[in-house]
């Protein structure tokens, strides 16, 4: 019987080796892992993946179809749903979603579903399988190439939608690019191809234009005649802890380290965009940027601590990539908090001061709150701290344009389907929650470009 058979291990870099490098870090399935892994689903009646899924993929459908041989089928099912398949196949915590509803996991272990996902969209990169309906004459304008973008253009691109993306950076894919390392998501390998099916379905992308400068939503919308604009402009506003220190030289933002290291390519010797991660860094913070930054400094020949106020428990990061980082000899030091960076005479990071803490009573989460014990303070030796504490919408688009409310965390106001406090603006992804995941905005992208749908059609 299918669920007889044993979950197939995933072969991956062994991690001695994969520290000293940025090659991708897990290999995937061959066809005939994939095919085995594939037989394991029981194709359930009420099957609860579908459902666990944010975008809504006919898991059992595409599964049924590899388990045949058939992996352009697969493909084809896949892509009426989702148009980043590699990507989520890579970077989507499948263990809390999909495979965490998988009804093998209830006894055993739940279907590979992402690792099949990948198998399918690897083998089948650059064979475009959507189908788009005929044009209907009206624009759309997606800010940011993220993933919420990218999805909200693709599903209106296959309904005959005339469509294009504005990009603040030089090349797109928002946070795909610029925030998730290559030993995680290879950009020529995978992203570029995605993003080229997504032109493929007609949408079109102009890279360096910062909306709320170069263009503003007023000026698509009077101007140029776009009938709806979506927002999908990411959370790319760092968040820092307000201790003393944190002006010195050796501080980054994880996402200022992340940027500099995959869109810059400073971890290349070849590249005139160098970073200095030093010796000895310290990461504060524990969810996958954290892990992402971290990961990327020890292969730049640093030494890795990571500080985290709570336990290895509460860690918020992927199990996956929590298990990599410690594979790979990052330390962690949990139930830590940094009190204050300390300088050298020249003004640069010599030391992290922390105080140990212990769990105390929930929090409003209902994880144990974090209090200092008194007297424990200590320092780490360290030339480089990176603070991985999250992000915030950048207030940009929401200053210049009239009508557009945020909330206090400066996120844009939506409702469930992503109409904005603005007639004809829709929003989701990051903008709308702040830091979250790549699935959920591609989710939120979907659910906005039905309702631009409606609004359009109802004009």
């Amino acid at each position: 019987m299918a669920n007889k058979i044993p979950r197939v291990a995933v072969r991956e870099q062994d991690p001695k080796v994969r520290a000293t490098n940025f090659e991708e870090v897990c290999y995937g399935y061959n066809r005939e892992e994939a095919l085995l892994e594939a037989s394991r689903c029981l194709n359930c009646r009420n099957p609860r993946c579908v459902t666990a899924c944010p975008v809504n993929i006919r898991i059992p459908d595409f599964i049924a179809k590899l388990a045949q041989g058939d992996v352009q089928g697969a493909a084809a099912v896949i892509a009426e749903d989702s148009s980043l398949p590699a990507v989520c196949g890579r970077v989507c915590p499948q263990e809390t979603q999909c495979e965490g509803s998988c009804i093998l996991g209830v006894k055993g272990e739940p279907v590979a579903i992402g690792k099949l996902e990948r198998f399918v969209a690897d083998e089948t990169l650059g064979q475009a399988s959507a189908v788009c309906a005929p044009a209907n004459g009206n624009k759309v304008a997606v800010i940011g190439s993220g993933p919420a973008g990218l999805a909200c253009a693709s599903d209106l691109a296959k309904w005959g939608y005339d469509v294009t993306i504005f990009e603040a950076l030089h090349k797109a894919g928002g946070v795909l690019e610029y925030g998730i390392p290559e030993f995680r998501l290879p950009k020529d390998k995978v992203l570029r191809h995605e993003i080229d099916e997504v032109r493929r379905l007609g949408v079109k992308i102009e890279t360096d234009v910062i909306a709320g400068k170069t263009v503003t939503i007023d000026s698509l919308m009077d101007e140029e005649g776009f009938k709806a604009v979506f927002v999908g402009s990411g959370a790319g506003l760092p968040k820092f802890m307000g201790i003393p220190g944190e002006n010195l030289c050796g501080v980054f933002s994880a996402n200022e380290f992340l940027t500099r290291n995959n869109l810059m390519k400073a971890w290349r010797d070849d590249y005139l965009t160098p970073i200095h991660a030093g010796k000895k860094v310290c990461v504060v913070g524990g969810g996958n940027v954290a892990m992402d930054a971290a990961r990327t400094a020890l292969r730049l020949g640093a030494e890795v601590h990571i500080v985290y106020r709570r336990t290895e428990a509460e860690l918020p990061a992927r199990r996956e990539e929590v298990h990599h980082a410690m594979e790979e000899g990052i330390i962690f030091n949990l139930l830590t908090n940094p009190v204050e960076i300390l300088a050298d005479d020249k003004g640069w990071v010599k030391a992290l001061r922390c105080i140990r803490m212990e769990l105390g009573e929930p929090d409003e989460s209902g994880r144990r709150s974090p209090v200092p014990v008194e007297g424990s303070e200590f320092e780490i030796e360290t030339e480089t701290v990176i603070m991985a504490l999250g992000t915030s919408p950048n207030p940009m688009i929401s200053r210049s344009t009239p009508g557009l409310e945020t909330n206090r965390r400066g996120c844009l106001v939506a409702d469930e389907k992503g109409a904005t406090t603005r007639k004809g603006v829709f929003a989701g992804g990051d903008a709308v929650t702040g830091a979250a995941t790549v699935i959920l905005a591609m989710g939120a992208g979907r659910t906005a470009a039905k309702a631009i749908d409606e609004y359009i059609k109802g004009l």
